[in-house]
């Protein structure tokens, strides 16, 4: 590390291909093809075509082994000089944002000028995973020094062996997945399906008013025939979303949906972050500065829900920057499903949680949902795992910089009990 002051950390902008449904439009592409894309393309809109930035961070959530070094051989693909470094990262949902705080701490401590911070997550392109025993016998046989050592292990071979383990978004911890896990917590916060739905419903209305609005057009590339998040839906409506069927509790007692929770969704993110003399020697407007982070983690197997560490994190990163929760002109709080949402608002509004959980001396209060997620969120939007911290974070810089002052707060929620949070400024 370098001993000297501390330098402001530029968003300079981000971009993202259009986040698609599973098994769409994506279907044949990989991780690398769909991070090259977006590292094109912010090669491109910033001129950086033979540049050597200080490192990348990306990553994925659901990779194959040969996407060991997806950050590096994306770089590589991308235009900017071969000899920029890059690492990947894998903080689960807050994966993007991970990286832009590292990204953003290195230009901060002076160890780089610029760098670019991002990720990608494909379901439709997941790695299909055998038994351990049918590995452990084509291990056997690799080892194998004659014929017949190798060809001895193939008589253990039954047809359980081809039975293949598809990856889950499971907790190795209590088997749960992440629907109902968070499920437990709807009920514990007593979220009715109808805040839930309400919810959902403003989701896909704000985010198909963006559209209409031009707001995306220079945030999303075109890729693979598309030029737009294709689980957009303007036309939904509450009748339409009160009719489907609870999915992670199908009793009486469930209020979770599809409608009410984010698709399974392939697609990428990128920001470039740097300091303000390289931003301004190369003629680059700087939309916002990345000002305070926090990451928390919480015992959800004894004594917290899944989902809700970003409350703590939050609290944390308040005290921080001595700012209170009403002090924001936007939040983007990730709607992983509606109901973690609400169960976080609940959660600051509520004096127990508050002083008991968080050690505050009070509620940290209510927001104005006005400014809740203005473009859409997640739920709408999609949410390929890597890469929303990404796609949040290049909305809030440029709702930073259309509205020329204030700040905005981001909130991540992510698998293993972990929150990502985040305090953007206006330039």
């Amino acid at each position: 590390m370098r001993n000297q002051t501390a330098r402001r950390v530029a968003v300079l902008g981000g971009l993202r291909i259009p986040f698609c449904r599973a098994y769409t439009a994506y279907a044949n592409c990989s991780n690398q093809d769909m991070m090259t894309a977006v590292l094109r393309a912010l090669v491109e809109k910033f001129q950086l075509r033979g540049e050597r930035l200080g490192d990348v961070s990306l990553g994925a959530v659901i990779k194959h082994s040969r996407d060991y070094n997806l950050a590096r051989e994306s770089v590589l693909s991308s235009g900017l000089a071969p000899e920029t470094p890059a690492f990947d990262l894998q903080r689960a949902c807050g994966t993007s944002l991970s990286a832009a705080v590292l990204i953003g701490a290195k230009i901060s401590t002076g160890l780089i000028e610029a760098g670019i911070a991002g990720g990608t997550d494909s379901i439709s392109d997941m790695p299909i995973v055998y038994p351990e025993a049918y590995r452990a016998i084509l291990l056997e046989s690799a080892r194998g020094r004659s014929l017949g050592q190798k060809l001895k292990p193939w008589l253990k071979l039954r047809p359980r062996h081809f039975k293949p383990a598809f990856p889950g978004v499971v907790e190795p911890r209590t088997k749960l997945s992440m629907g109902e896990s968070m499920e437990l917590t709807a009920k514990e916060w007593q979220l009715t399906r109808a805040d839930q739905d309400q919810l959902a419903l403003e989701s896909h209305r704000k985010a198909a008013l963006a559209y209409e609005d031009g707001f995306y057009d220079d945030l999303i590339v075109g890729f693979q025939g598309l030029t737009r998040d294709n689980n957009v839906r303007p036309d939904t409506s509450l009748e339409k979303l009160e009719k489907l069927k609870p999915v992670f509790d199908r009793s009486a007692a469930g209020t979770m949906t599809a409608g009410n929770s984010t698709p399974l969704t392939d697609g990428a993110a990128g920001v470039l972050l740097a300091s303000e003399d390289w931003a301004r020697e190369r003629g680059l407007p700087i939309l916002a500065y990345l000002t305070y982070a926090k990451v928390a983690a919480v015992d959800f197997v004894s004594s917290e829900g899944l989902l809700m560490a970003p409350a703590y994190a939050v609290s944390g990163m308040l005290e921080d920057a001595g700012l209170s929760l009403q002090d924001f002109d936007f939040y983007e709080i990730h709607e992983a499903f509606a109901a973690q949402t609400l169960a976080t608002l609940k959660a600051w509004e509520s004096e127990k949680f508050c002083t008991e959980r968080l050690g505050r001396s009070g509620a940290l209060g209510t927001i104005d949902r006005g400014k809740l997620n203005t473009k859409g969120g997640s739920v709408a939007i999609g949410h390929p795992f890597a890469a929303t911290g990404g796609r949040i974070l290049a909305n809030l810089a440029k709702l930073l910089r259309e509205r020329g002052s204030g700040r905005g707060l981001i909130s991540v929620c992510t698998a293993g009990g972990m929150g990502v949070t985040a305090i953007l400024e206006a330039a």
